[in-house]
């Protein structure tokens, strides 16, 4: 068993980008082909970057989408160890809940493989990390509520 040499406390946020298909919600997903993943898109802030900026530019560059804000999402936590340093991160991601103005995920950048548009049930099948998809799912929530109030 590796002892950690310290902990390191990280922040980044992301994005849950969504679009309505025939009164159907869709979300888009980023994906490696090996190992197999598919999550949202998220990462670290530059330097002085708001949490929304962050968000807005780890949407457009994961994505390949341009995106705007609709909410808030709230944040998840979790714990991972870092092995080339021995260290043991805790991160937080902050999320927002987007709508796409432009842009094409065939213009994503290459740190994933894919990026792809998932009706909800499938995303929701789909997805690796069981805090991002509670997310999804308080996502999904939020913008039924919306529909149903318009």
């Amino acid at each position: 068993m590796t002892i950690a040499k310290r902990i390191e406390h990280q922040v980044s946020a992301g994005g849950i980008v969504y679009r309505q298909d025939n009164g159907s919600i869709e979300i888009v997903l980023c994906g490696r082909l090996q190992p197999k993943l598919w999550a949202l898109p998220k990462g670290g802030p530059d330097t002085e970057e708001t949490l929304e900026e962050t968000a807005l530019r780890e949407v457009r560059e994961e994505t390949g989408l341009e995106a705007k804000i609709v909410a808030s999402l709230g944040s998840i936590q979790y714990w991972y160890f870092r092995a080339q340093d021995s260290v043991r991160c805790h991160k937080t991601v902050h999320f927002f809940l987007m709508t796409p103005t432009g842009g094409a995920t065939s213009l994503h950048d290459p740190e994933f493989d894919v990026v792809e548009w998932f009706p909800l049930e499938e995303a929701v099948r789909n997805m690796n990390y069981e805090t991002e998809i509670a997310l999804v799912q308080k996502a999904a929530n939020m913008v039924r509520g919306q529909l149903v109030s318009r």
